[in-house]
């Protein structure tokens, strides 16, 4: 693998940042901004935006949100949540964004995944995939923030999602989101192992071991967190100095 990215995850709802267990009983924590820049000086990697409301209702606020974002925070920055259309893309772009994470529109119309590819490249464009576990070594593909089945198998929808142009998938564990209790493993392993395409890991984080767990055994290419950092249970220094100690391939500040 190549260098690992240590990426903060931020869910947004209008100007809020929030936080969800199992994508439900959301929280407000405060200005997105305030975070972002906090991760930023304290040595992230990426900044990961996900409107949780975008595919129910529209986007909000998300594009001033990124706006006023890139002007201060100097990591690449994902944007996902309402992603419809090669304008919406664009428009993300224009923002400030350097890759956009497309869940619902995909599994509607898969065809957008290569016209977001051919128009701006493939690194831009990040297949996100919201799993539910459905079966011993079986996940369903769910779209509008986990709350509409697809009846797409998650293996094999990162798979053809691959063929038809991402550059990378993020792919959340519904099951573990905000549980704190680990990543899904055998999910996290399923899906790196059957594409070629970097794999980021979402949901679960909540120790330090967890970490070297799906980096080692999960063989991830990324891991998004979110509560961890957001309540500063685990200190992000920490979290990298815990990674060049368990010898995984990160940056060095």
């Amino acid at each position: 693998m190549g260098q690992l990215r240590l990426i903060a995850r931020l869910d947004i709802k209008g100007p809020n940042l929030i936080k969800a267990i199992q994508l439900e009983g959301v929280r407000k924590l405060g200005d997105p901004q305030e975070f972002a820049r906090r991760y930023y000086k304290n040595g992230i990697d990426e900044i990961l935006y996900m409107d949780a409301v975008a595919s129910l209702y529209g986007r909000g606020m998300l594009t001033q949100i990124v706006a006023r974002t890139a002007e201060e925070v100097f990591v690449p920055i994902t944007v996902g949540g309402g992603i419809r259309s090669v304008d919406d893309v664009r428009d993300m772009l224009r923002a400030g964004a350097d890759k956009v994470a497309v869940n619902s529109a995909a599994t509607h119309r898969p065809e957008i995944i290569t016209e977001i590819a051919e128009t701006f490249g493939s690194q831009c464009m990040v297949l996100s995939i919201d799993a539910k576990r459905n079966g011993k070594d079986q996940w369903e593909a769910y779209r509008d923030g986990g709350r509409e089945h697809t009846d797409l198998d998650v293996v094999e929808w990162a798979k053809r999602g691959q063929a038809l142009g991402a550059g990378e998938i993020l792919l959340t564990s519904v099951d573990k989101e905000g549980t704190r209790k680990g990543f899904d493993l055998d999910l996290v392993r399923s899906v790196s192992d059957a594409v070629t395409i970097p794999v980021i890991a979402s949901g679960g984080m909540g120790r330090l071991d967890d970490l070297t767990n799906v980096v080692k055994d999960g063989h991830a290419d990324a891991v998004a967190m979110a509560h961890v950092l957001h309540f500063d249970t685990i200190p992000l220094p920490d979290i990298r100095e815990h990674a060049i100690s368990d010898q995984l391939p990160v940056r060095t500040l």
